[in-house]
């Protein structure tokens, strides 16, 4: 249900729009004053604003201004009994979606309003799209180890020597391969990902090198490999120390060369790619137990990075935080939530074994389950399943309590979200003795939403 505001000091003209915006089951609000009306826009989400331009303590051209400047998406439609061309060419070179005289006519205000709706609904699609088909996210953090690592892909991008990157699952890997390639001289080239371990090891070789039609019983046509398909860019081989003893010859050969010969075929291919590859095993290690080449581990290992894991690099926890509640509450269309004082401490705190991907879930999870500001406590009780519970910081003289939940009853994350939004929520709403307003006030939802919450869980009063 789509939010809007009615910004007119007119009593009468606010009674008429609410009535007919109710009607078409829009959810209204209204305030008779330009100021108040910019404090209101500030602290709630409208998908509209319908605001009249003559009007006591501020004019609405200043509150379209103001208002653009607190949402630059939000969709204003400025009413007026005192309607000009000019005046609607000014409100539509400050950025008005439209412009509507007094007496407002039903059947154009009622469309006005629906393609207003539409407009701010595609301007937030497309910027959550934009966001998805950016290249690349930027290196977050200011410690020494991800300093270095900034300076390193500095130098070592202009170049086309071949890079290694090591560290544990989730702490970036990826992240530092692709900004090694947007810094490069090849970045309008394409970068090519191939997961070594998500690929069966008969199947390797096909898809790193291609094959030719009939060459084995499913090949029913000419397959190009990602060598030939990253050529002129960067091809980014994930978790190298999972590659079969053949591909790695293979790719040893291709390295050396810069050629390649599809499965099946005769005919040797020149191919310029540059190479980097990433592993979170101990590929020395695994060159002792017979399990990776040593000659192709020093063929890719002509520059060395490592990427530390986020337990290292703990002084990063507020800017990663800070990142991410920004990022997912954009993509929720909420506002921006806080963290407190002792919640940050609580998230340094944390045995953090799944890095950067395990703070950005819990982040998401805080997010959704939390009010407008995320605590301590909030931590303690939505921390990361598999984490201790005497992991998380306790207020000093308290000891921090144990789970009260059995996490082996969930099969996955989304049942475990789900448990615990419906016992939030039915936490709350006993608190505030079920009124549904009220708690929907509380914890920031609209009242519609938590409606559907109520049904979805089955929640009933007295249960």
């Amino acid at each position: 249900m789509a939010k809007i505001l009615i910004i007119d000091d007119e009593r009468a003209i606010r009674n008429t729009l609410r009535e007919i915006l109710e009607y078409e089951d829009y959810e209204v609000e209204d305030v008779d004053n330009g100021i108040d009306g910019l404090s209101m826009i500030s602290k709630n989400n409208y998908d509209l604003v319908l605001c009249d331009i003559k009007m006591n303590r501020m004019d609405g051209m200043e509150v379209l201004t103001e208002g653009l400047i607190l949402k630059p998406d939000l969709p204003f439609i400025m009413i007026s009994g005192h309607g000009t061309v000019e005046t609607a060419v000014e409100a539509s070179k400050k950025g008005a979606f439209d412009f509507i005289s007094k007496p407002p006519d039903l059947n154009r205000l009622l469309i006005t309003v629906r393609n207003a709706l539409d407009r701010g609904s595609l301007m937030v699609e497309t910027k959550v799209l934009k966001r998805k088909v950016s290249k690349v996210r930027p290196i977050l953090g200011e410690s020494q180890g991800i300093s270095k690592i900034k300076e390193t892909i500095d130098r070592v991008a202009p170049t086309d020597a071949r890079v290694l990157i090591t560290g544990a699952n989730g702490s970036g890997k990826e992240l530092v391969a692709r900004w090694l390639h947007e810094k490069s001289n090849r970045a309008n080239g394409p970068i090519i990902e191939v997961n070594c371990a998500a690929i069966p090891s008969e199947l390797i070789e096909s898809e790193l090198f291609g094959h030719e039609k009939g060459s084995f019983t499913s090949a029913v046509k000419q397959r190009i490999g990602k060598f030939e398909s990253a050529s002129g860019g960067t091809l980014f081989l994930d978790e190298i120390g999972d590659m079969s003893q053949s591909a790695q010859a293979k790719v040893l050969r291709a390295l050396q060369e810069s050629k390649i010969t599809r499965v099946g075929g005769e005919k040797e291919i020149d191919v310029d790619v540059r190479v980097v590859a990433a592993t979170n095993k101990d590929l020395l290690k695994e060159i002792e137990d017979g399990n990776f080449r040593m000659d192709l581990y020093h063929r890719l290992s002509v520059i060395l990075i490592h990427v530390p894991s986020l337990t290292e690099r703990k002084d990063d926890i507020p800017l990663l935080t800070q990142s991410f509640l920004e990022e997912i509450c954009s993509e929720y269309g909420m506002p921006v939530k806080r963290v407190s004082e002792g919640a940050m401490e609580a998230l340094k705190a944390l045995p953090w074994t799944g890095n950067i991907r395990e703070l950005r879930n819990m982040i998401e999870r805080l997010i959704i389950l939390s009010d407008k500001v995320i605590t301590e406590d909030d931590v303690r009780l939505f921390a990361n399943p598999s984490a201790p519970a005497t992991a998380v910081a306790a207020s000093p003289g308290t000891a921090a309590p144990a789970p009260q939940t059995d996490f082996n009853q969930f099969k996955n994350f989304q049942e475990y979200k789900d448990h615990a939004e419906r016992e939030y929520i039915k936490f709350k709403l006993e608190k505030n003795n079920w009124n549904v307003s009220k708690t929907a006030d509380d914890i920031d939802i609209q009242r519609s939403h938590l409606y559907s919450k109520i049904e979805k869980y089955g929640l009933k009063r007295g249960e």
